[in-house]
């Protein structure tokens, strides 16, 4: 695969976090396979096996589930430079329980759990670097789940946009309140009231 500006975001984040010599760039180049999708493309779907990782160089996918009541929440949005799987699903190759899907038109770079596993074995750097992103990954799950359970639906929705204001206005209103724990009509109200 030539280098890409998908693959040259994915190097460049890696170096972010361990060295990368030429040498282990052609190999990560050899693993990763590049996927443009347009928006509302499923990558994988609750109730079947996640089978790869998504880098996503640039657009925004979403994680979420059917609550008992046929809504939809969303668990997690990746965006630019972030990585999205279903780890469970992926590391123990079971049913998901969340299905991804992109919310913009995007360009990926996809890695299968078979390949991903040969490229820890010929550049072991990276089992670093996927460490420190699960690690980060994993931690801002933990602020938001924190931010749900002491902060009222306006700071959590001000604390957003003071952290990501640029993702305020690429993510429809109604997906932004599922992922902050709130109805569309609430944020409304809180939208309202900011204007004032």
């Amino acid at each position: 695969m030539e280098h890409t500006p998908q693959l040259n975001s994915l190097i460049q984040h890696i170096r972010k976090f361990v060295p990368l010599t030429d040498a282990d760039t052609k190999t990560v180049s050899t693993f990763i396979q590049p996927k443009t999708i347009p928006n509302k493309t499923i990558l994988s779907r609750a109730g079947e096996i996640c089978h790869e990782k998504y880098f996503v160089a640039k657009g925004c996918l979403r994680l979420f589930i059917h609550t008992d009541e046929g809504n939809e929440q969303i668990i997690q949005f990746a965006i630019d430079n972030w990585w999205m799987t279903d780890y469970m699903s992926f590391e123990l190759q079971r049913p998901s329980t969340f299905t991804i899907q992109a919310v913009e038109p995007s360009q990926l770079l996809v890695i299968t759990k078979t390949d991903l596993e040969e490229l820890l074995a010929k550049v072991p750097t990276l089992e670093r670097y996927f460490r420190l992103i699960a690690e980060r990954a994993y931690s801002a799950s933990l602020t938001r789940i924190h931010f749900i359970y002491n902060q009222s639906g306006e700071e959590r929705y001000g604390q957003f946009c003071r952290l990501f204001p640029e993702f305020v206005q690429r993510v429809p209103q109604y997906m932004l309140a599922s992922y902050l724990g709130f109805t569309p009509e609430f944020l409304s109200k809180i939208r309202a009231k900011r204007k004032e």
